[in-house]
């Protein structure tokens, strides 16, 4: 089965910032750009988070807008995207939001942690073991028999780190905010790694258009600008 087309997303700071160091979610976005990403979420068949993600936010990862959920119904499709997420260690507590909102769900560990996340969320998401790491190319090609094609990765920086690194995102959604973090404890969209390229080369441009008082900036990473 081919695997789905990997759309990553983030709004971040001029300083490249995902949130501040504060216990509050600092929010760089405005309704506008909420509403986008919500559409965004509409359009997928999977939304996928890392582990740390859920453990630090607590997200429920919905689609907001009742008219989107009714017109993906009309279509034959459940209401909200399957909820995916990623943990090595199997650390992830089933009294998160995550579990407990909107449809089905699938979490990737290791086979070792494997029977005991099971355990853990029996009866509330399907936990697969992908081998002694969770390598992304086994978590895209079992999304890819299960029928996803489009799969929307919403973080946090580690996960976005690893699908740019392994060269796996098809489309990169920036949304750059009017704020400045600075501050070094905060987590930063992307980390240290070894990029397809290096450093010389030049992801394709598709859009940059302001949304609110913030600018989308849509990227092809595995294409170069002439």
């Amino acid at each position: 089965m081919p695997r789905p087309y990997v759309l990553l997303s983030a709004a971040v700071s001029v300083d490249g910032y995902l949130d501040d160091a504060s216990p509050e979610r600092l929010l760089l976005s405005g309704a506008e750009d909420f509403d986008r990403v919500d559409e965004l979420r509409a359009g997928s068949d999977a939304i996928l988070v890392g582990g740390n993600t859920l453990r630090r936010d607590n997200p429920r990862l919905l689609v907001n807008s009742e008219a989107r959920r009714a017109e993906r119904v009309a279509a034959g499709l459940p209401a909200h995207p399957l909820k995916v997420t990623l943990s090595a260690s199997g650390g992830l507590p089933a009294a998160l939001n995550f579990w407990h909102t909107g449809g089905a769900k699938v979490a990737y560990t290791t086979d070792a942690a494997a029977p005991r996340l099971g355990a853990e969320l029996a009866g509330l998401a399907d936990v697969v073991g992908v081998g002694s790491r969770v390598g992304l190319g086994a978590v895209l090609d079992d999304l890819g028999a299960r029928g996803v094609r489009r799969l929307m990765v919403e973080g946090g920086g580690s996960v976005h780190t690893q699908f740019l690194a392994e060269g796996l995102a098809d489309e990169l959604q920036l949304a750059v905010a009017p704020l400045l973090v600075g501050q070094a404890d905060a987590p930063r969209f992307l980390g240290t790694a070894d990029y397809p390229g290096g450093p010389r080369h030049r992801m394709r441009l598709l859009e940059a258009r302001t949304v609110g008082d913030v600018v989308l900036l849509r990227y092809a990473p595995k294409e170069s600008d002439a």
